[in-house]
């Protein structure tokens, strides 16, 4: 995108706390916070800290966030990952690991994760482990990242057998969310993150959605209302991880769109070219309130407005729109049981009574899954 939007004065950033007793930490979001992130990490204490980025996101800013922690006093290294779904796996939590050892990173320092949701869920998962957890920082660089993987301290790897079957709670010790750098971002990018950004309004706050309808090309542009979507996001998600740190009850609503987007994503082999996770996550919300709505849950119009705004925004709102084919629908229903939603056999989704009205539905029967998915592959052949 252009970052034609003018910067804002530092007097704009926000705070959004997420108290968690001992494991309290901030967010902060606004303009240009990497340039002062080095005091704002100094702050915490350590003497050194590891920079886990990758071979996009490094050569555009890890140089910069190592130099301001270096002129607090810190001392810094820089772990380069390659970029893509496919590093969240056992062979660069490997890499990463012996990177951070090496660096000589100790109890009462820091990895710092900057990048999108890969790097800091293979970063985070890193620091739970090495040397039985040490404290790490987010500084998310994609919009999908700032309002999602970033906060809630979900870390982990995928698995040949699903997305992030493999992994660890490891609450961040503070979030800089520095909107001027998804100036810079792709727009298919960006329209993947604002899938996520929508999903809060999806799952209980209509009002939120109706704003998201009438400002989101502000949010894609770069102004006021990029910075005011990525806090409402951070503090809904905050809010939700505060009642629930461990996904055992309502976290789970986070997931709205989740269960057909990862199916989604194991199917095209988590090929960025194919379906990147903010496009999984848009055709899931959609079928998330469509299938409500085949159900008799949700008026067929909520369903419709749904896919309205996300199709507007560009984002891919059917099956058929998936590079490559979406699978058969046994290959999906496969993919499917194989999710963090599955308990004892039976299929755990998010469903919705309306937007802003979403709610856990545990043991779904197969077979009106079967059926949904059937009638939603055919109405996309010719």
């Amino acid at each position: 995108m252009s970052g034609a939007a003018a910067r804002m004065p530092a007097a704009s950033i926000t705070t959004v706390p997420v108290p968690l007793g001992d494991r309290a930490y901030d967010i902060f979001v606004g303009r240009d916070l990497l340039h002062e992130a080095g005091a704002r990490i100094a702050a915490l204490g350590a003497r050194a800290a590891a920079i886990v980025t990758d071979a996009h996101v490094g050569p555009l800013y890890a140089e910069t966030l190592a130099q301001s922690l270096k002129q607090q006093g810190l001392r810094a290294a820089i772990v380069t990952v390659p970029a893509g779904e496919a590093t969240k796996s056992y062979a660069s939590l490997e890499t990463v690991c012996d990177a951070v050892l090496e660096a000589k990173i100790e109890r009462g320092d820091l990895v710092v994760a900057l990048g999108g949701g890969v790097v800091g869920d293979l970063a985070g998962f890193a620091a739970a482990v090495v040397r039985r957890g040490v404290r790490f920082v987010q500084v998310p660089t994609t919009l999908l990242s700032q309002v999602d993987s970033s906060v809630g301290g979900k870390t982990g790897i995928n698995s040949r057998h699903g997305k992030n079957l493999v992994g660890a709670f490891h609450q961040p010790s503070l979030v800089l969310a520095d909107t001027a750098l998804l100036d810079t971002l792709p727009l298919r990018e960006m329209r993947a993150g604002y899938a996520e950004v929508v999903k809060y309004g999806l799952i209980d706050d209509a009002a939120f959605f109706a704003w998201c309808e009438k400002n989101w090309q502000g949010v894609f542009a770069g102004g006021p209302e990029r910075d005011e979507a990525v806090a409402q996001s951070c503090r809904a998600k905050a809010a939700v991880v505060v009642r629930d740190e461990r996904e055992d009850g309502d976290r789970a609503l986070l997931n709205l769109g989740h269960t057909f987007g990862h199916a989604l994503e194991r199917i095209t082999r988590y090929e960025s070219a194919r379906l990147v996770h903010g496009e999984g996550v848009a055709i899931g919300l959609c079928l998330a309130f469509r299938f409500s709505a085949s159900l008799g849950l949700c008026p067929e119009a909520d369903a419709a407005r749904v896919e309205a705004h996300l199709a507007a925004t560009g984002l891919p709102t059917r099956l058929a729109q998936v590079s490559g084919g979406c699978g058969t629908v046994d290959e999906l229903l496969d993919a499917m049981a194989q999710d963090k939603k599955v308990k004892g056999g039976a299929l755990t989704f998010i469903l919705a009574r309306g937007i802003g009205k979403s709610f856990i539905a545990p043991g779904i029967a197969v077979d009106s899954v079967r059926a949904f998915l059937e009638k939603e592959i055919n109405a996309s052949r010719p």
